[in-house]
């Protein structure tokens, strides 16, 4: 049985982004299985479809042979496991040591900048991004570490790749990659200020086919849901 992965809606579920830009940049075959948002509420029809898969009712699910697997960094390390021909980690036990820490840090922090910047892959909100960039402090605190961070790593990478291209954050694409595609296309839709070094960063992974095919399956949703906008009344 072919691998499932249940996600949201491609233009906002930024959870969802990670382990489909993952599998399918990976080349691993998997079938997609889209739940719609409505709501969050119990009684939803969101949480009506993904009662029996996850038991939180959230995605995204990646289903295996009727086995049930949740949360992003969980699915990664699956999918490490199961397919370790694709090297999804990198191969230096230090630098896969870095990469999961750099994700787990993804998981677990960067709350202001995912708060008032939620990814929306239709929307240009560079005013938006402005008054942002302007009134939160958080978030420039947030983006300070980001790219210390991306900076950091970057830096450690050869200038080109044995094929002539440009390094991604751990030199080949990894989940560290796939795990900071949505923070990509935050920074893309806000237009938050960047270095020239990273800018680059995040076209080449704007750019990767996976990601490319994810924004173009958000471009053709046409769903606007307020409750994911706060910041404008339609689209």
């Amino acid at each position: 049985m072919a691998l499932q992965l249940y996600i949201g809606n491609k233009n906002y579920s930024s959870w969802s982004m990670r382990p489909w830009v993952l599998l399918t940049q990976a080349g691993i075959p998997f079938e997609e299985v889209m739940v719609r948002f409505d709501s969050f509420d119990t009684g939803s029809a969101f949480k009506k479809r993904l009662r029996g898969v996850n038991p939180v009712g959230k995605v995204p699910v990646l289903v295996d042979d009727g086995f049930a697997v949740w949360d992003t960094l969980a699915i990664a390390e699956y999918l490490a496991e199961r397919f370790p021909e694709k090297h999804l980690w990198p191969a230096d036990a230090k630098q896969r040591a870095r990469a999961r820490s750099v994700c787990a840090e993804m998981h677990s922090g960067f709350s202001a900048l995912r708060s008032h910047c939620p990814m929306n892959i239709e929307a240009s909100l560079p005013e938006v991004g402005r008054l942002i960039w302007r009134d939160q402090p958080a978030v420039r605190a947030d983006m300070a570490r980001l790219c210390g961070l991306w900076g950091e790593l970057l830096a450690a990478q050869p200038e080109r790749m044995p094929d002539g291209s440009a390094p991604l954050l751990f030199g080949n694409f990894s989940i560290a990659d796939a795990y900071f595609a949505p923070v990509c296309m935050r920074l893309k839709t806000f237009a938050l200020p960047l270095a020239a070094d990273l800018a680059a960063y995040v076209d080449r992974v704007c750019a990767l086919p996976g990601v490319q095919a994810w924004v173009q399956g958000a471009l053709a949703e046409h769903d606007f849901l307020d409750f994911e906008e706060p910041y404008r009344l339609g689209r």
